[in-house]
């Protein structure tokens, strides 16, 4: 089959009557169709019809050598700095289709799932390992263009350093038995993003909540496996109105809490279990890092050139071009956006294969990146808060414009060069990405996208080759190595 279009997305999230619950009911009838989904997935469908779009085509797709199908870009597992680039520039597409808002477009764990394939021979020969499971996954996955929603997160029970659970029935999610159909899981897993919208769900433990060989799995299921079910939080979609919510009306994702109700996993679908030396050295020797920062870093340049368009048309709209402090910002935007397009071309020059022939962009331009996100995407908000100010807050609704007092709106509401519609568009744009529901979790998805930063920056430190810097200042002060 190969690539989908966004009416076989949809109509198969719909059919498989995935088990979701928000606000203590469980979710009826097609999920396309509920207020809290709608949005997004009908975004998420126009991805999918890029697909088949003839101008974007050759873009978006590479041919199956097996079967000759077209295949989505992002399964492609890079050989050459050619597909390294088409790689970038297939995400590209999407994110501008999205301006970066979708921080879990399907690319993101198809790159995933390609870097997991590529690197399954770790698992060959190893105990309770099964890496023609990952392998044939991959396979299914490129065929049928699968969508997925992933969960590496533990509930936060307790963060401190010491903490082991010890409780009869699990709360983070383990694996309790085991038997001939497969291993069986219960327990919960956090922050699955659009959990209940795709095919599949990714579940894996990485290296730092490996407490017992309990916790050390992987593996992918249907949406729709018996005992799974999705716990949304409270719905950021605000109304259908993209005047009044530009953003969360169309990209608002929906996070989740995967519970696992004695979920049977079959053999066939388990990567290892009961393994954490394996799990640590696959997850630590995959592709994982290095493909899924390369499409992370995309995302978010793309996200940085459209917050910077936002803020120069706030400046020009209200005629604060003039003042240095204005500038200053601006420029603060500027040198982030060309910050992060120089990591990411650094780490696409500095590419190499690894030992199966794949090529693996950089990974500390890109570590440097992820570091740096983080930081200035709060940063960001804040001037585009500033320099709207007090506009941020007075802002009329769509419906405010069809009343009565549309002539009111447009004496009081116009500004230097916009209309008052237009104007007001622009700061309900900057008001729904700083100041809704929708903006603030952007800025701590943003914040906590690949992870805690301190923790971040302590990989970082500890992973960077730095000998040959220090070496350098021992031999400015001739300081021999055996004193």
């Amino acid at each position: 089959m190969g690539v989908i279009n966004g009416q076989d997305y949809i109509n198969r999230i719909d059919q498989l009557n995935n088990e979701i619950w928000l606000d203590g009911k469980r979710m009826e009838g097609k999920i396309s169709e509920h207020p809290a989904f709608k949005g997004i997935m009908k975004t998420k469908a126009s991805l999918y019809d890029m697909q088949h779009d003839p101008a974007l085509k050759n873009m978006m797709t590479f041919q199956a050598t097996e079967t000759g199908e077209p295949i989505g870009l992002s399964y492609l597992q890079p050989k050459t700095k050619e597909d390294l680039f088409k790689r970038r520039r297939m995400t590209e597409l999407w994110a501008r289709q999205t301006f970066g808002m979708m921080g879990r477009s399907p690319d993101y764990l198809n790159t995933v799932i390609m870097s997991f394939a590529a690197a399954a021979p770790l698992l060959r020969g190893r105990d309770k390992c099964f890496p023609e499971n990952i392998e044939s996954l991959y396979k299914l996955a490129k065929a049928n263009d699968l969508s997925f929603a992933h969960t590496f997160v533990t509930p936060q029970v307790n963060r401190s350093q010491g903490y082991f659970e010890s409780s009869d029935d699990p709360i983070s999610a383990k694996v309790v038995d085991r038997n001939p159909d497969g291993i069986v899981i219960k327990g919960a897993r956090l922050l699955a993003t659009q959990g209940g919208m795709t095919d599949e769900v990714l579940v894996y433990s990485t290296p730092k909540f490996l407490f017992d060989e309990n916790e050390a799995y992987a593996f992918s299921i249907p949406s729709n496996t018996k005992g799974l079910k999705f716990i949304c939080r409270e719905s950021f979609s605000l109304g259908d109105s993209t005047f009044n919510y530009p953003l969360s009306a169309r990209f608002e994702e929906m996070d989740t809490i995967v519970v696992f109700d004695h979920v049977l996993v079959p053999w066939n679908r388990v990567f290892f279990y009961d393994n954490p030396e394996a799990a640590a050295d696959f997850f630590a020797q995959c592709g994982f890092n290095p493909f899924a920062l390369h499409q992370v870093v995309t995302r978010q340049i793309v996200k940085t050139e459209f917050i910077l368009g936002l803020a120069e048309l706030l400046v020009s709209s209200i005629n604060v071009s003039e003042y240095q402090h204005i500038q200053e910002k601006m420029s603060e935007i500027i040198v982030g956006l060309e910050t992060m397009k120089a990591l990411l071309e650094k780490a696409e020059n500095d590419s190499d294969l690894d030992q199966w022939g794949v090529l693996r962009p950089s990974i500390y331009p890109l570590h440097a990146a992820i570091n740096m996100f983080p930081k200035i995407y709060p940063r960001f908000t804040e001037i585009i808060q500033k320099i709207g100010a007090s506009g941020m807050i007075s802002l009329p609704t769509e419906h405010d414009f069809d009343s009565p007092i549309r002539k009111d709106l447009e004496q009081y509401l116009q500004s230097a060069n916009q209309n008052a519609i237009n104007r007001v568009k622009i700061f309900r744009l900057a008001w729904d990405l700083t100041m809704s529901p929708f903006g603030t979790r952007q800025m701590q998805y943003e914040r906590y996208f690949f992870g805690d930063p301190i923790r971040l920056a302590g990989s970082l430190y500890h992973s960077y080759p730095k000998d040959d810097y220090v070496n350098q200042v021992n031999h400015f002060l001739e300081i021999r190595k055996d004193k």
